[in-house]
């Protein structure tokens, strides 16, 4: 439990407080194999779901869901970094702490909103009422102002919205994840919340200062196998299209999709804020992979949908916390639609990571373990375009090690046009497969992979599709080797070494 529990304390003193558990940590520091080097991790302790990602005073600042005092998921706080350029990044002090009645267990997830050189957060405050978290749990929404986007204060009007609404068919304690912005004069939040019978849906709300909040609608609801829950939802315009993101939980699988315990979706359809009220057909996965959820969106300078999710899952072993931290941020990814397609890009300005390069053309292999020199690393960045030509599979093995018997496997059916991310060897942690459809247009693969020590993104078809993994291999396991059941072209290589762009510690400037 945290050390803050007892006495009363300002929500100040619970932030120094978080600040001195972290670095009480710091100096219980063990040696680091999977840390990650250019991912958003917390200096120490469990982290989860991202939150109020936005531009404030010209900088990026990113929250999370923290928990600065152990590995495991307990009292939430909101970690906080920040960044110029959403490529390097800087740790700041925790920015909320539980500290009212309101919040007492938990500032949990919300969002942020730059007004009048001011960022305010809107957050769930979570108290629980019994040892049921299901069932006996009293959720508000919350606000906490800052001028300096490092110092944050709680209003006193909180809550600002002090219960669900109950003239609905609207669960009266799961009511969570406020996720706000603004037009046309008046301030919107979308918020996650289900049914009394467990069917996942999504809550519309309108302001005109931010403090007194009229609920307009259910804005969507869950129908077939669309879960019992929605968490973090996010609504925006999107290319023509609007488009609401969000974590269903309980969602069944299907086929190739929806394996994880819970799911990340993308929903295209029409928001008529008059009515209150979001139409959609369907939802599809963000990720393919294993460890994506609760992603929260931005939009950046250049006027980009920006995209971040926690990279892992519930339920995941995390045996980095060993190491003393858990849990870890994707890279940001671009969102678009192109001619009414989805796209899912990584950051291009991740390029300023890149150091030495590594590029070969044009070469044919066949069989096991095709090796190419200098293409290795557990901290890289590679570009790999293939010719499948008639091979009825083929495939690169990374972070592996034959003495070790550790590898992560991307294989290509090219019969069923299918792609599979097997990590059954990986190392530590967990295992399993995870399997998507391609394209495949013009024959040819195109891959585009980011390794980071204990994590893998895998960027397909430029934007189709994207797979990530939370890996654990030991340190020996950099090898890469290309592999084919006959004759396919690697017609272009390119790897590259990649810098830190994040410290693993509170700087000493905030410790004090």
């Amino acid at each position: 439990m945290s050390p803050t529990k007892g006495k009363k304390k300002t929500h100040q003193q619970r932030i120094d407080a978080s600040v001195n558990g972290i670095v009480k940590l710091q100096h219980e520091k063990k040696k680091e194999t999977w840390r990650l080097q250019y991912h958003i991790t917390a200096p120490v302790s469990w982290i989860n779901d991202p939150n109020g990602f936005s531009l404030f005073q010209d900088e990026y600042h990113l929250f999370y869901q923290f928990h600065p005092y152990s590995t495991e998921w307990n009292d939430m706080h909101w970690g906080h970094v920040k960044s110029s350029d959403l490529v390097h990044w800087e740790h700041l002090p925790p920015a909320l702490a539980p500290s009212e009645e309101y919040d007492k267990d938990g500032c949990f997830s919300g969002s942020a909103i730059s007004i009048e050189n001011k960022l305010y957060l809107m957050y769930t405050g979570n108290v629980w009422t019994g040892p049921d978290p299901d069932k006996d749990l009293e959720q508000t929404q919350c606000l906490a102002v800052s001028t300096d986007g490092i110092h944050f204060s709680k209003l006193s009007d909180n809550p600002v919205i002090a219960s669900a609404p109950t003239n609905a068919d609207i669960h009266p304690y799961h009511f969570r994840d406020p996720k706000v912005w603004q037009k046309d004069g008046y301030y919107y939040a979308i918020l996650g919340s289900k049914t009394k019978d467990n069917i996942g849906q999504a809550l519309l709300y309108r302001s005109t200062d931010l403090l007194s909040w009229e609920f307009i609608s259910v804005a969507a609801r869950g129908r077939g196998n669309m879960g019992y829950m929605w968490e973090c939802p996010d609504l925006f315009h999107l290319d023509g299209q609007d488009v609401l993101v969000m974590s269903p939980q309980g969602v069944n699988p299907e086929g190739d999709n929806y394996q994880n315990l819970h799911q990340a979706v993308y929903a295209p359809g029409s928001l008529d804020l008059r009515k209150g009220t979001f139409d959609f057909d369907h939802f599809y996965p963000l990720d393919h992979g294993f460890d994506f959820y609760a992603p929260q969106t931005t939009v950046d300078r250049s006027g980009r949908r920006i995209v971040i999710g926690w990279m892992t899952m519930w339920e995941s072993d995390m045996p980095e916390r060993k190491e003393l931290w858990a849990g870890a941020m994707s890279l940001p990814r671009v969102l678009s639609f192109d001619n009414d397609k989805w796209s899912i890009l990584p950051l291009p300005e991740l390029d300023q990571l890149r150091g030495s390069k590594v590029e070969y053309k044009h070469i044919l292999i066949n069989g096991e373990r095709n090796t190419l020199p200098g293409v290795n690393g557990n901290c890289i960045e590679m570009k790999v375009t293939i010719d499948p030509k008639k091979a009825s599979s083929c495939g690169i093995h990374f972070c592996a090690d034959e003495q070790l018997q550790e590898k992560t496997t991307l294989l290509f059916h090219n019969l069923e046009k299918k792609v599979t991310l097997d990590r059954s060897y990986s190392g530590e942690g967990p295992t399993g497969t995870r399997t998507t459809t391609l394209s495949n247009k013009h024959g040819l693969l195109h891959f585009h992979i980011f390794i980071d020590k204990s994590s893998v993104e895998i960027f397909m078809q430029h934007g189709e599709k994207v797979m990530s993994a939370r890996i654990y291999p030991k340190e020996a396991s950099t090898g890469i080797a290309f592999f084919a059941d006959g004759d396919i072209e690697l017609q272009h290589v390119e790897k590259w070494t990649l810098s830190k762009s994040i410290n693993s510690s509170l700087p000493e400037s905030h410790s004090n």
